[in-house]
């Protein structure tokens, strides 16, 4: 049986309980990826380098092993997967130095966005209205954006720009889907994020030094945890698990991301939530939830524009 969200298995299976865990487990991961960064001894932007230059050897194999070329790909292809890479770089530099900058909790709901870019420029290309679900997914989104840069600016104007930089890396990390949805049923998923990684990782490198950040670390367990996380574990639990569920439990196990990071965010680094704080929080996060769902289900012509390759490695999640 298959539905817009892939195969769905059955709910009572074995199978279905390992892929829902592989699931959760995959969005944890990825929840981890700004723990590790406020904990490296490097800056932010060069911290998302070695995220990408450590995983290059892992993605190369994978893709081996899943039989993906690495040679041999159309010119035009190439190109437009270079300029995706240049995005998803501006977009982890900008995430990774909001990250420094605000509630943890408030860089993973902003960083992931994007979701809701895509389901407004799904309305631009279908020249249609947004339909209820879709009007509330906004609502709720501009509510509760609102709430959560409100609180930010009363505890800093320097809390607040870091809300801006986690949205604008929510911005580009939808062009950056929007700009690789051919090339992603083109040359394969885990092919694709080699060829990101290369592209990717020198303009990191250049915005890190002309920053002047610190670039070696002295201690690199957390940047050694930063890439597993999420570039191996994060990355891969999705790819295992993604195809199999309906875009409504994809949505909600999204949830979990924002909730362990505002968990480790009060117990590690003391940043306590208001009930306000809360209040905005399930607001924003509710709106991805229903951005996706509406997405697949309430606009089947917009899904099929956005989504007409089957899912890959780059998913929609946070990298």
């Amino acid at each position: 049986m298959k539905n817009s969200g892939g195969e769905k298995p059955a709910l009572a299976s074995p199978r279905a309980w390992l892929l829902l865990a592989a699931l959760l487990a995959g969005n944890i991961a990825l929840a981890l990826g700004p723990l590790f960064v406020r904990l490296a001894d490097t800056g932010p932007v060069s911290a998302a380098f070695w995220r990408l230059s450590l995983a290059l050897p892992f993605l190369v194999l994978f893709a081996r092993i899943g039989g993906q070329p690495l040679r041999g790909i159309p010119r035009r292809t190439l190109m437009l997967v270079a300029l995706g890479a240049v995005t998803f770089g501006l977009d982890l530099a900008s995430w990774h130095v909001g990250i420094e900058r605000t509630r943890v909790g408030n860089a993973t709901l902003f960083g992931n966005a994007g979701s809701i870019v895509l389901l407004v420029w799904g309305f631009i290309i279908a020249r249609s209205l947004p339909r209820r679900l879709e009007i509330l997914a906004i609502v709720s989104a501009l509510g509760g954006a609102a709430i959560l840069m409100g609180r930010s600016l009363e505890i800093s104007v320097t809390t607040l720009i870091g809300d801006l930089f986690c949205l604008t890396a929510g911005l580009l990390y939808a062009v950056y889907l929007l700009t690789l949805q051919n090339a992603r049923g083109t040359i394969g998923g885990w092919s694709l994020l080699v060829w990101v990684s290369i592209f990717a990782s020198p303009l990191l490198l250049a915005i890190s030094l002309a920053n002047g950040e610190p670039f070696w670390p002295t201690d690199w367990r957390p940047i050694v945890a930063l890439f597993i996380s999420s570039q191996l574990i994060g990355q891969g639990l999705l790819v295992f698990s993604l195809r199999h569920f309906p875009p409504l439990i994809i949505g909600l196990a999204l949830l979990t991301q924002p909730a362990v990071a505002a968990l480790y965010g009060y117990l590690i680094f003391g940043e306590a939530l208001a009930f306000i704080d809360i209040a905005g929080m399930v607001m924003l996060g509710s709106a991805l939830v229903l951005a996706r769902v509406a997405r697949r289900d309430d606009a089947p012509s917009t899904a099929a524009t956005l989504d007409a390759t089957p899912p890959t490695p780059l998913g929609e999640e946070r990298p």
